[in-house]
């Protein structure tokens, strides 16, 4: 019996092609696949990467400089930027009011108000103390609205000047016998507000304030300078006082561009700091 030898499992050449096409379109599938794959994470990346340069940073935002200062602080930039006249020009005016006077004492309004309250004779205290009657009289509730009729300059000094007028210089100037003349200065035109005799001094005042001028050989202008040249800064006051019974001083304020202010007590015969403080509020 003869056995027919095993037939070989041929295919036929269309077969062979059609496996092959078969097999080669699943390669490209593949292929197309991770491809896809790939563009879409490069995609997703660079959509990432431009989304980055569009958003804003939230955690690098700062707060504001204005932000940062002290009350004091804003009030003092707040004032000092509307002020066009300087401390030098505003001397200047104000001596030229009072034939052969000198100045004894020169300040900003507006800026630390509070310390000027301890000596301001020639215009503050003769408002809201000195002359109490048109003020309880008419205005209970305060000087501001009040006093306008009775004691306009007064009032004025310590209070309208910020806000109505702008910002105001207040100067006061000595006669060589001591009696002290108060000029306001527009502080933006440098222009003279109004000038007259300090009515609230008593001839001790008027001896004190020559003597202390006798005794100042150095002028409010040259303290100023040597203040300015240890912390650079604006002047805002100038004023000559008593150095507790150890001759007489200038003691000037100086505003930096930190709008903390210094106060320089300086010498006023030699122009040596004497003394310097900073108010850090």
């Amino acid at each position: 019996m003869r056995l027919d030898p095993r037939r070989k499992n041929r295919l036929s050449p269309r077969s062979r092609n059609l496996k092959v096409t078969g097999a080669a379109a699943c390669v490209a599938a593949a292929a197309l696949l991770l491809t896809a794959c790939g563009q879409s994470s490069d995609s997703a990346t660079s959509a990432a990467t431009e989304a980055a340069k569009v958003l804003p940073q939230k955690t690098t935002a700062s707060p504001s400089a204005t932000a940062d200062l002290t009350e004091a602080q804003q009030e003092r930039k707040r004032v000092l930027d509307a002020t066009e006249v300087t401390f030098d020009d505003a001397a200047t005016t104000a001596v030229g009011e009072v034939a052969g006077g000198k100045l004894v004492d020169l300040d900003l309004e507006g800026v630390d108000d509070d310390d000027r309250d301890e000596s301001p004779s020639p215009t503050g205290t003769g408002s809201p103390t000195g002359s109490p009657s048109p003020t309880d009289a008419a205005s209970p509730t305060g000087s501001p609205t009040g006093s306008p009729t009775g004691s306009p300059t007064a009032t004025g000094s310590p209070t309208a000047s910020p806000g109505a007028e702008g910002p105001v210089w207040v100067a006061e100037v000595a006669e060589k016998d001591g009696t002290v003349h108060t000029v306001r200065i527009n502080g933006v035109d440098g222009k003279v507000i109004d000038a007259r005799v300090d009515e609230d001094q008593d001839d001790q005042d008027k001896q004190q304030t020559a003597r202390w001028l006798s005794e100042a050989t150095q002028t409010p202008e040259q303290a100023a300078k040597v203040a300015t040249e240890k912390k650079k800064g604006t002047v805002t006051s100038v004023s000559l006082d008593d150095n507790d019974g150890n001759g007489v001083i200038w003691s000037v304020d100086v505003v930096g561009s930190d709008w903390k202010k210094t106060t320089f007590d300086v010498d006023a015969k030699n122009d040596t700091i004497v003394r310097e403080e900073t108010d850090n509020d």
